[in-house]
């Protein structure tokens, strides 16, 4: 999974992002899916808060695996 944070106004083509990746880095490194955010989430120290990306994905689980 990518998150993905577009310039103003555009809308990228994920079948374009990830026929580079592949091509780039080979089919196992390309994501399976592509989200579009306005901005990434940071943690205090300035770094991405990887469990906020994630926090979406687990609504309504009792595990977060």
């Amino acid at each position: 999974m990518a998150y993905v944070v577009p310039h103003d106004g555009a809308r990228p083509d994920t079948a374009e992002m990830r026929d580079h990746v592949r091509a780039s880095k080979g089919p196992v490194h390309a994501p399976k899916a592509f989200h579009l955010v306005d901005r990434l989430p940071m943690t205090a120290l300035g770094k991405i808060d990887k469990v906020a990306l994630r926090a979406p994905h687990w609504d309504g689980q009792t595990r977060r695996v």
